[in-house]
């Protein structure tokens, strides 16, 4: 048997020391300041472009980058920005909201973090949360309570801030009308001569917080008037569409308000297989003005829901945590227009 020698081990390679900004700077030919003040954009100190210039070249020439944690020493807290990950299915709005919102923080010096959310909810979620220091957290309102606001503003959270449609106390609140979202979409079909309305509740977990007060708008609506609303249970799937889409006849409707966009594209496509005329045999609603809504024939009509601007909340997270004893600030942050098209 031929026996295959090991290999030699490989030589000890010289240590190869961590850049500092001690080398950026000698490299530069600046003060250790300068490149402190240059690399961590620091406006209260006038510096040249030129200078900025060859700091920023030094350190990329050398792999150098700022040490998170010493920064945060100096500082007295950390710039990290946490935001959970929601506990529900995240459409494509809301992932457009927290795009624009992390580039606007990132300009304003701040590094945010997406912390999943298994295995850990409400207070716990909030001890885990607060392990990682964050100078600010913001959150789902439905997965923060008071205790848990406690918790991170111990931790040295200088700013919570809930999105949802309820304040938490001790927190600042952007406030999302998801009654109005429902209200707004159940008012355009019974304005249309819509009178049997179908509201669709989606059975997925996590999205009950904002498919229950969609629901109670839509009641609300047409509350005292000759209209009804039927709450329809919905699983975002295809066969479970097409059940539904069987009923149809039988259950009496003539028109429905599908929660969102890709709930209503899913449901328009099963009722148009069951041989149902849109909007004559069923008008149709969603909400979210997504893109492919508008490629449908029928074009989708729905609710345009306006989130508020990335720069203005990430100046909401910078006042705040620059001023921690500040009382908490409410803000109502989800504008409902209907946009009509062809599919009611």
């Amino acid at each position: 048997m031929v026996q295959i020698p090991n290999p030699p081990p490989p030589e000890p390679s010289a240590a190869r020391s961590v850049p500092t900004s001690a080398d950026v700077a000698r490299l530069a030919g600046v003060s250790r300041a300068t490149v402190s003040y240059v690399l961590n954009n620091t406006g209260a100190v006038r510096i040249s472009e030129a200078t900025r210039r060859r700091v920023r070249e030094a350190a990329r020439e050398l792999g150098y980058v700022p040490h998170a944690a010493a920064r945060s020493l100096r500082a007295g807290h950390s710039r990290m920005v946490l935001m959970p990950a929601p506990s529900f299915p995240a459409g494509p709005l809301y992932s457009r909201f927290v795009g624009e919102l992390q580039a606007a923080l990132g300009r304003l010096d701040y590094t945010v973090v997406q912390y999943g959310t298994v295995g850990a909810h409400g207070d716990e979620a909030a001890r885990a949360w607060a392990e990682l220091r964050p100078v600010a957290v913001l959150a789902p309102g439905s997965d923060l309570g008071p205790q848990g606001v406690r918790v991170l503003k111990r931790s040295g959270a200088r700013a919570v801030l809930t999105l949802g449609p309820e304040a938490v106390e001790g927190a600042h609140a952007l406030l999302t009308d998801q009654e109005g979202v429902g209200r707004s979409a159940t008012r355009h079909l019974y304005d249309r001569g819509r009178r049997s309305i179908g509201v669709v509740v989606p059975v997925e977990g996590g999205l009950d917080v904002f498919s229950a007060p969609r629901l109670a708008g839509a009641r609300h609506a047409v509350a005292g008037t000759d209209a009804t609303v039927t709450e329809l249970p919905l699983a975002y799937d295809e066969g479970d569409a097409a059940r539904l889409a069987a009923r149809w006849r039988p259950l009496g409707l003539d028109a429905v308000f599908a929660y969102n966009d890709e709930y209503a594209m899913l449901l328009m496509r099963a009722l148009k297989d069951e041989g149902l005329h849109i909007p004559g045999d069923a008008a149709v609603i969603g909400a979210d003005d997504l893109m492919l809504g508008r490629l449908l024939r029928p074009r989708l009509s729905t609710v345009h829901l306006e989130l508020p601007a990335g720069r203005d909340l990430a100046a909401l997270v910078d006042r705040a945590v620059h001023d921690p004893g500040a009382a908490p600030e409410r803000h109502k942050v989800l504008g409902a227009t209907v946009v009509h098209r062809e599919s009611s």
